[in-house]
């Protein structure tokens, strides 16, 4: 298969992009710098000649929502990356003659908003807040694709668990040190997935032609911040007794503590699993164990 992907230098599309080839696909990063290299597209050379044959595209790009303050610019940054750039994919393939088979869009649990303990899935209803309103307005960005007869399927991917980046690369310092604890009460909901299940439940979905529209990509064993916390001590065989408190969340992280650190996700992959999808890491001590074995050194 043919493949157009963007965001190939991100977290997901680092391992996405080599087990797509290992696979035989061929596979063409779009990059948004000008002058793209030999085997890639740029954004500015986004045109029929670019796309000509392209039988999927996956659509990772965005900024970074967890670098940094949520400052006015970066706010803007969040949301124009994400809701101009789909636009424009999306705009772009359903011009084609044939168009694409499917679009593969990433969105994000973020979907839902702050829900506490109510289970999530595919068909609840959007939330509120900044990261609500971005990921809605994200999802319908692909309208032209759709409109097309492109089959469109949103990615609502929770915290994506590697050693090699994200939330738990950034958590992995303090909590070697012993300086790890629950944020808050530690009650609120996590939504989790394993990099491994990420990449192969993307694989999934592109050859799965029954599936189209939201699909959750997460763990089945959502978790609070709290079992969360324990389960990464008891992985790095250090304890986990300095909690930050809200106020500290909030002076540390501003908005971003209440939208990201503070919200709750009990989001459950009801369309994946009725799809049989195979978890390899469907429970979180196993997957730590997975992916930080060696780590507590």
């Amino acid at each position: 298969m043919k493949i157009l992907m963007t965001g190939s230098t991100g977290l997901i599309g680092k391992a996405l992009l080599p087990a797509l080839s290992a696979l035989g696909h061929q596979v063409t990063p779009l990059r948004r710098r000008p002058g793209a290299a030999p085997g890639e597209v740029s954004w500015d050379g986004l045109d029929d000649a670019a796309l000509a044959g392209t039988e999927a595209v996956i659509h990772l790009a965005g900024e970074n929502i967890a670098a940094g303050r949520w400052t006015k610019a970066k706010k803007l940054r969040i949301s124009t990356s994400r809701i101009q750039g789909t636009g424009l994919v999306a705009a772009a393939i359903a011009l084609l003659r044939p168009p694409p088979r499917i679009l593969l869009c990433a969105s994000a649990v973020g979907f839902y908003g702050n829900r506490g303990d109510e289970i999530l899935t595919e068909d609840s209803p959007p939330g509120t807040g900044f990261v609500a309103d971005v990921c809605r307005q994200w999802e319908d960005a692909s309208a032209p694709a759709e409109a097309a007869g492109i089959r469109v399927i949103h990615a609502r991917l929770g915290v994506v668990l590697c050693k090699q980046g994200g939330a738990l690369a950034k958590m992995l310092t303090p909590f070697k040190l012993g300086l790890g604890g629950a944020i808050g009460n530690g009650i609120q909901f996590v939504a989790w997935i394993t990099l491994d299940d990420a990449v192969a439940a993307m694989i999934h979905l592109l050859d799965r032609s029954n599936l189209y529209g939201p699909v959750n990509l997460v763990a089945p064993s959502s978790v609070t911040n709290r079992e969360l916390t324990k389960s990464l001590g008891r992985a790095l065989h250090r304890p986990t007794i300095f909690p930050m408190p809200v106020f500290a969340a909030r002076l540390a992280f501003g908005e971003m503590a209440d939208e990201l650190l503070l919200s709750s996700a009990r989001a459950i992959p009801r369309r994946l699993l009725d799809d049989g999808f195979k978890f390899q890491y469907p429970d979180l001590d196993p997957a730590l164990a997975h992916i930080l074995g060696g780590s507590a050194a």
